[in-house]
């Protein structure tokens, strides 16, 4: 009875240990790739069409240079990425720093790569109201129904919350709903810049390149019909995570593989990942997220 006893405490000890940091992948040869199939996950945060387009270019691309069948997947929670990076059947991700910080402290993964934007590795949180409404600050909303991009997303949630707490207007005794008379969720920053739009609340919170910058979110009619409220930030950029497990000849290989779209595909690289992809310190880039998601965590729900 004890012989049996201490082997099932045994293999719940294995257990435990291996969904808190996954067996890593047996090493490789230096400069060669091992995975015979590669999967990776992009945020679903633009127009479905567009995201379908860049899935089938970005596939397109990498098998050809990495000689690899490559698979993109464009999964709408993203506590589908943790559970899949630490399974292993996710091989590389592109998330918010929220997502990346998530990810690195379950030890599922690890920062591959960050984008610049504007030669920065981190941009601005903004809130958008329709053009012509009076609102010059966040304040202006107070009892007004907004929307924010995700519950992920660290531009279009996480950063305008901590903004909001830094200024006391949300905090341990007054909730989101409280201070605003509704909040709503979308499932990306075009599906919350739609609900102003459309006159379903008078602002959203999201990326200031989803205003500022091409027509990958946003048409040019759309962009006419807003304006900024207030910005708030920084906000450091998005990751390119790799998984944990996978073996470090591996990771090294996609690295300079990922690192070589900056000169051969920089179009391309762009529409995906909006800028140029670049090796960073991670506790470095993801330290304002981890001090939001702490401020967070005091605020009532």
């Amino acid at each position: 009875m004890h012989t049996f006893l201490a082997g099932v405490v045994f293999l719940l000890a294995v257990a435990c240990s291996s969904e808190i940091e996954p067996q890593m992948q047996e090493e490789t040869k230096p400069g060669e790739l091992s995975l015979q199939k590669l999967i990776i996950a992009l945020k679903a945060n633009k127009n479905p069409e567009k995201m379908l387009a860049e899935k089938h270019d970005l596939e397109k691309y990498l098998s050809v240079k990495l000689n690899r069948q490559v698979e993109v997947i464009i999964p709408t929670d993203s506590a589908v990425v943790v559970e899949s990076f630490r399974n292993g059947t996710l091989d590389l991700g592109y998330l918010s720093s929220t997502d990346a910080a998530r990810n690195l402290d379950q030890k599922t993964a690890t920062i591959l790569l960050v984008h610049l934007k504007n030669g920065k590795p981190h941009y601005n949180s903004i809130w958008l109201t329709q053009k012509g409404k009076p609102y010059q600050s966040i304040t202006e909303l107070k009892g007004k129904p907004v929307a924010f991009a995700s519950r992920s997303s660290t531009s279009g949630f996480l950063i305008p919350t901590w903004d909001l707490a830094q200024k006391g207007l949300v905090g341990s005794e007054i909730s989101l709903t409280d201070y605003f008379s509704q909040t709503i969720y979308g499932t990306g920053y075009v599906s919350a810049v739609e609900k102003v739009l459309s006159g379903e609340v008078e602002a959203a919170a999201v990326s200031d390149y989803v205003y500022k910058g091409d027509n990958k979110y946003l048409t040019e009619a759309q962009k006419a019909q807003l304006q900024i409220v207030q910005e708030q930030g920084p906000v450091p950029a998005h990751t390119l995570c790799i998984r944990g497990s996978i073996s470090k000849n591996d990771k090294e290989f996609l690295q300079k593989a990922f690192i070589e779209m900056n000169q051969e595909n920089p179009e391309l690289r762009d529409r995906i990942f909006n800028g140029e992809l670049v090796i960073v310190d991670p506790d470095s880039h993801l330290r304002v997220t981890r001090e939001a998601l702490e401020v967070q965590k005091t605020l009532r729900l």
